[in-house]
């Protein structure tokens, strides 16, 4: 004969199993009868048992707390009896309270829903509309690295001073690279621009030191640390 099997539900604890047998049997929570709520609560764990479904402690603490409450209150003195019954219908009643509460928020939650809306046409104005004191611009300028001058110079004496830079050709500073890897077997980047203080000077060199590295005249140690003289690019050169 085939084993009739059923599926039991699922409950997230003892008070929950409770709230749910006083809901089935039409129990009143404000007046728990015990024996009732205790023969259903143990033919659950029974229940549990067939199904070789393990039992948590708490299921059976809850189960050993109503048989003490309905022992007791067939002693003579059942006052201990009626303070566990209040107390376990005080519980019972906070945790309704509370699920009705996380239904409530459950319904109200949206945090898995995305609200867009088409994006709005901001016009914006190409013109800067703040305004600054001639001191915090001239402090802003000084920090983007340009060269200091004098708030007292004109616009006619910058323009003649940048203008009238010197210009420091590429080829010039190869001669200087080729000349330092020349004397010393290693040139550090540090001692190469000691000397070089002027911006284009310093570009220039920049410039040279990629050049000779493309066409083989210089290498670069792996650190990038300094720079010396292949002695392969003069060999090929000679058998060449």
């Amino acid at each position: 004969m085939q084993t009739i099997s059923f599926k039991l539900e699922v409950f997230e604890g003892p008070m929950d199993l409770l709230l749910n047998l006083i809901s089935k049997h039409k129990l009143n929570i404000y007046d728990i009868e015990i024996s009732s709520l205790l023969e259903q609560y143990l033919a659950y764990l029974d229940q549990c048992r067939e199904q070789d479904l393990e039992l948590a402690g708490e299921f059976l603490e809850m189960a050993a707390r109503l048989i003490y409450i309905k022992t007791a209150s067939l002693l003579p003195r059942p006052e201990d009896a009626q303070k566990e019954k209040q107390a376990l219908q005080g519980a019972l009643i906070e945790y309704a309270l509370c699920k009705q509460a996380a239904q409530a928020l459950a319904q109200r939650f949206v945090g898995g829903q995305i609200f867009t809306r088409p994006p709005m046409q901001v016009e914006v104005s190409p013109a800067y509309a703040r305004t600054h004191l001639p001191c915090v611009l001239l402090e802003t300028w000084n920090t983007m690295g340009q060269k200091r001058f004098a708030p007292q110079e004109n616009a006619r004496e910058r323009l003649q001073r940048v203008v009238t830079r010197p210009v420091v050709s590429v080829m010039s500073k190869v001669v200087y690279v080729m000349r330092k890897v020349y004397h010393d077997e290693h040139v550090y980047f540090g001692a190469l621009y000691a000397d070089v203080r002027e911006r284009s000077a310093r570009v220039a060199l920049f410039l040279a030191v990629l050049e000779l590295t493309k066409h083989g005249r210089i290498g670069i140690s792996e650190d990038s640390t300094y720079l010396y003289r292949r002695t392969d690019y003069v060999k090929h050169s000679a058998k060449g």
